[in-house]
């Protein structure tokens, strides 16, 4: 007996194949790009309700989107990705699948997006962090994106009151010097203090923490937080600019503030918090597992397992076993034995190491030992 691992050209992604992926994923950047353009131009009412002074912000936007566009398709166009994506998304679809999960999404949601409670299990501090700088910047973004691109406004109505515009419609009013007024035109200085707390626990435990020191790169793991912090803090400076200092520096601080967003925002698809593209996701997995392999924390799961050619363990389900078997042939690698023997991902671990042991025997005699 044999167990070889070699290439299946036949199989493998063509140069071709890779090619379409990457034109696929400029047509949609071009799309995503102009859509917004077109957005942005409807929504503020054919621009005039545009604010010149943050196309800074807006074409920086735009690129990001386009640019977030272009490497989720790529990352989609991966084998592994790929085809757990579309299985996540088929099981999401379905009826069936619908009734016997009804609250998988919505659970999965709270713990592995809103919430992240999946952190909470491995230190308070930590999640107390990625909660701090999720929700700054999630909201942040909430807030200035619809303001850079004219979908939102505020006119002054005689006397004291506020009116707020949505896409060129007038909606609701509040009188100035109120509370909520107060809390409504601060709202940026909450989420930046917000993001604040949660960039300060990140630099704390990357200059206590042997682990990240050892391991972290300035680029990737401290860089993405020094320009939160710069965010942060020069958004609050205009806000101490306008308030306590009668204005002064204002318009060095706002240069400031929009370069370094505009910087951030550059480099948001091709850096680490690609993650808070990516993890939603993640939802899609976790469905594909309980439907496919069964997971004990989600009632109603399949526990559809599969079992060892071998030795009769139980083993992730055939769906699951055969989706494995499918990607690592997308990928040009065969782990077939022989047509009595199956593939290698039919086994259970310590039978793979007993084959793999009698083959080496096989061919190499007595030198094995």
């Amino acid at each position: 007996m044999a167990v070889s691992i070699r290439r299946a050209p036949g199989l493998s992604r063509s140069r071709q194949s890779q090619r379409q992926s990457e034109w696929l994923a400029w047509v949609l950047s071009a799309l995503t790009v102009v859509l917004l353009a077109l957005l942005i131009y409807v929504g503020s009412r054919e621009l005039r309700d545009f604010d010149s002074a943050l196309v800074g912000y807006a074409v920086g936007t735009v690129f990001a989107a386009g640019a977030v566009v272009y490497r989720y398709t790529l990352w989609l166009s991966r084998p592994p990705t790929g085809r757990y994506f579309r299985a996540g998304v088929r099981g999401f679809f379905s009826w069936r699948n619908f009734r016997r999960y009804t609250l998988l999404v919505p659970v999965a949601l709270w713990t592995d997006i809103f919430a992240q409670t999946f952190i909470l299990k491995r230190s308070f501090v930590r999640w107390l962090m990625h909660m701090c700088i999720f929700w700054g910047v999630l909201l942040s973004l909430a807030i200035t994106i619809p303001l850079t691109f004219g979908w939102i406004r505020f006119t002054l109505e005689p006397p004291l009151d506020y009116r707020l515009w949505v896409f060129g419609f007038e909606t609701v009013s509040f009188p100035l010097e109120t509370v909520l007024s107060w809390v409504i035109f601060h709202a940026l200085d909450f989420t930046a203090v917000i993001l604040l707390v949660g960039v300060g626990i990140a630099f704390w435990r990357r200059s206590t923490d042997a682990g990240l020191l050892t391991t972290q790169r300035f680029g990737w793991d401290v860089m993405p937080l020094v320009l939160l912090a710069a965010i942060a803090i020069t958004g609050l400076a205009l806000t101490a600019s306008s308030v306590f200092w009668h204005g002064a520096y204002y318009w060095f601080i706002s240069l400031t503030h929009q370069a370094v967003v505009v910087t951030w925002l550059l480099l948001l698809p091709f850096g680490k918090f690609f993650h808070i593209v990516e993890r939603p996701a993640t939802i899609g997995v976790t469905l594909y597992q309980a439907v496919n392999q069964g997971m004990e924390h989600y009632p109603g799961a399949r526990r559809d397992a599969g079992a060892c050619r071998r030795c009769g363990q139980e083993l992730p389900s055939p769906q699951f076993v055969a989706d494995l078997q499918a990607t690592l042939s997308d990928l040009g690698q065969s782990y077939a034995l022989s047509p009595a023997l199956g593939a290698l991902q039919e086994y259970c671990p310590a039978c793979k190491r007993q084959l793999r042991g009698r083959a080496y025997f096989e061919r190499m005699g007595k030198q094995f030992l």
